[in-house]
């Protein structure tokens, strides 16, 4: 009797664990649910005073933008090598953070002012020395010459025949036989040289290494 008394008191101990387990399951997935309604509703809107300061914050910065573009030059606005690019991609990231608020107007244009000072110094550094011009530009690379392919620099710069012969028919062109020469710039794009009917003494390949190519 007491064994039968003890295993009804362990299995009814049992059940009640189970049940309050339970309820605290589903208690769970109420507040769960609760906040999903809450988080699925600010997904698509919060409030008009949050959109009001985020059209704000975007004129301002926008113009922001826009006037120390103006100051600096058309340099700012060049994709000449790799450099550029991540001052592009910088100024898009620091204006898309004082669109959301998420630095103020002050701070976003005390960044914006230094990555364009940081590329007008490097661009000025470039121009007044060769060796600073090397380390920071690099120098393009000859993938295809007179019809034979550069198979060092095409693997230093991880590049495939079909890619070339695909840059080749961007330009329009038939003929391999026409195809002076392609290039990587030191923005990572390919240029295509076609084939001159008549000699010169500069061509544009000139500040090239065909020896190192």
């Amino acid at each position: 009797m007491a064994v039968g008394r003890l295993s009804a008191a362990a299995f009814n101990l049992y059940k009640e664990i189970i049940r309050e387990k339970a309820i605290a399951g589903s208690c769970k997935w109420l507040i769960f649910i609760i906040k999903s309604g809450t988080t699925m509703e600010h997904l698509f809107f919060k409030d008009w005073e949050s959109l009001y300061h985020i059209a704000l914050c975007a004129l301002v910065s926008y113009l922001a933008l826009f006037l120390f573009i103006r100051i600096s030059g058309k340099r700012t606005l060049a994709k000449l090598n790799a450099f550029d690019f991540v001052v592009s991609v910088t100024l898009g990231s620091t204006l898309s953070s004082m669109i959301l608020m998420k630095v103020t107007v002050s701070e976003g244009s005390v960044a914006l002012i230094v990555i364009i000072f940081l590329q007008y110094l490097l661009a000025f550094m470039a121009k007044k020395s060769k060796t600073m011009e090397k380390a920071i530009n690099s120098t393009p690379s000859l993938l295809f010459y007179n019809g034979v392919f550069m198979e060092d620099a095409m693997k230093r710069e991880l590049i495939t025949e079909e890619e070339i012969y695909a840059e080749i028919r961007q330009y329009r062109i038939e003929r391999i036989e026409d195809v002076r020469a392609v290039v990587m710039e030191l923005n990572g794009e390919m240029t295509v040289v076609k084939k001159s009917e008549t000699l010169s003494k500069w061509t544009s390949l000139d500040d090239i290494d065909l020896k190192k190519s």
